[in-house]
């Protein structure tokens, strides 16, 4: 279980590198509220994207790793993140995947949940 928490921990690392390196702005990791958890949440020009980052060491579709009560979550908790910080009321907002497997290749998916 540490092993599988720590290998999480560096994946969203990963992914939040990848990122910026992408020409994202990181606004915060982590975030947490009431409605649930949003692992990354970046910016790119005037829009918001909120990140699920998973690791994987196996073949595993994303589905599998991403169930629509997880996603009903994150669309919950960034609705509530953009609602309480005026100043990206008028941004636009979409929700992106980063994968991250065994050799600690990202892979995005940008607007996974539409």
């Amino acid at each position: 279980m540490k092993k599988t928490y720590q290998f999480g921990l560096l994946a969203e690392k990963i992914a939040a590198l990848f990122l910026r390196l992408k020409g994202y702005q990181i606004l915060q990791s982590r975030y947490k509220n009431h409605f649930g958890e949003i692992d990354i949440i970046a910016k790119k020009s005037r829009v918001i994207i909120f990140v699920e980052v998973k690791a994987r060491k196996s073949k595993t579709t994303i589905e599998e790793m991403l169930s629509q009560r997880q996603i009903q979550r994150i669309e919950r908790a960034a609705e509530f993140f953009i609602a309480k910080n005026s100043q990206f009321h008028n941004f636009d907002w979409r929700i992106d995947f980063i994968e991250v497997g065994r050799f600690f290749l990202p892979k995005h998916h940008c607007n996974f949940v539409s």
